[in-house]
């Protein structure tokens, strides 16, 4: 090969190899996050059926519900463990609307104050029951 054939090969295979790498060099463009795709559900919510009332609260709406399960599956706060009480409440603390509350014999024991005593209960039904208020979890 003569030496001018050599040089236009090599310019040729120079000239390819740039192609090549220019070819692979690519930019992408970020234009921002733009609308985002909505959040999932917490998809279906499956509750125990143990009593253990708590009283709860969504907006100026205050509800009695069976447990903590249920209350946060409809969407309401917990507040307090026991029922609700007072106007907004529903429930006026056990036998002062003169109906008799029938309580389980768990054991998961309050500490509830009536005046300035204060007394440990089995449960927070039994403490409702004597006209207690539940103020903390556990023995007093």
């Amino acid at each position: 090969m003569n030496l001018p054939a050599r040089s236009l090969l090599r310019k040729a295979a120079l000239a390819s190899l740039i192609s090549v790498v220019l070819a692979s060099c690519t930019v992408v463009v970020d234009e921002g996050p733009g609308p985002r795709p909505p959040r999932p559900g917490p998809g279906p919510q499956f509750c125990t059926r143990e009593y253990d009332p708590v009283c709860a609260r969504r907006g100026d709406d205050r509800q009695t519900f069976a447990n903590g399960c249920m209350a946060e599956a409809a969407g309401y706060r917990i507040i307090r463990g026991g029922q609700c009480r007072g106007d907004n409440g529903g429930w006026d603390g056990g036998n002062g609307g003169g109906n008799p509350q029938f309580c389980t014999r768990e054991y998961r024991p309050v500490c509830a104050q009536r005046g300035g005593s204060l007394r440990t209960f089995p449960n927070a039904c039994e403490a409702d029951s004597a006209g207690f208020r539940v103020v903390d979890r556990g023995p007093c």
